[in-house]
């Protein structure tokens, strides 16, 4: 074998191990990126979760609305990115325990009858005005002693809380999109999709709850959500009688 020989077929080993190193590579990149983010989810592989949204007024048949299906959507794409499955399951049929799958629980106390229980049992310090029908404090959010209420369409907000029981070591989280209207959940489902790699990174399996605000989402829809605080330790520290009042 000449050197010309030699050399060709030394040129085309070393490339065949550079790409089956690079391809070693990237697959163990992507299965951690995987298993992150199902540990942040909740979902192994083939796991079950439960999609809980609130039944139209207008009848018994579930009926879901027009922003509340594109939020489910992006819900739906987070979990097929985990090899998981899902179920869309009506807040009045959701009767199952926490933890026992992780759960996506979407709407406000008013539509959705689990979501206002999650915010009694998990989130004490958040009080949802659900008695007035007009006016500024109609949805109004009241928060470790902070009032947010609604500017429909120019200044709105929702919470997205990652919650855990920590009862057992295989209890699987819930997810709440609580918004003050429906375009809001969606916000905060985009939200989420948007920075679950960040988030993972910084509370891991914990718990937290933020409160994000919706600037003008009727120009920009559920676009453009600004981060207001993370509202975990006021959330979920019940307040006073009075301050609830």
């Amino acid at each position: 074998m000449n050197d010309d020989v030699r050399n060709i077929v030394l040129g085309v080993i070393a490339a065949g191990v550079s790409a089956a190193l690079g391809w070693v590579a990237r697959t163990y990149l992507w299965r951690r990126k995987l298993r992150r983010q199902q540990r942040f989810f909740g979902l192994p592989d083939h796991a079950e979760s439960l999609l809980v949204v609130n039944r139209n007024a207008g009848g018994p048949e579930l009926s879901v609305m027009r922003h509340d299906v594109f939020a489910l959507l992006e819900l739906s794409a987070l979990i097929k990115d985990c090899n998981a499955h899902a179920r869309v399951v009506a807040h009045d049929a959701a009767q199952q325990g926490i933890g026992e799958r992780t759960e996506f629980c979407l709407g406000g106390p008013v539509s959705n009858r689990r979501m206002a229980a999650h915010l009694t049992s998990l989130l004490p310090g958040v009080h949802v005005d659900v008695e007035a029908e007009t006016g500024p404090q109609a949805g109004a959010f009241r928060i470790g002693g902070e009032d947010y209420r609604v500017d429909g369409g120019r200044s709105e907000y929702a919470l997205l809380a990652r919650l855990t029981t920590g009862g057992r070591a295989d209890s699987r989280p819930v997810f709440l999109f609580c918004g003050q209207r429906a375009i809001t959940n969606q916000a905060a489902t985009r939200y989420l999709a948007r920075n679950h790699e960040r988030l993972a990174r910084k509370h891991g399996d914990g718990s937290f709850v933020l409160l994000l605000k919706v600037v003008n989402s009727e120009a920009y829809g559920p676009d453009v959500v600004e981060l207001v605080a993370d509202v975990t330790r006021a959330a979920r520290t019940p307040l006073p009688e009075t301050a609830a009042a």
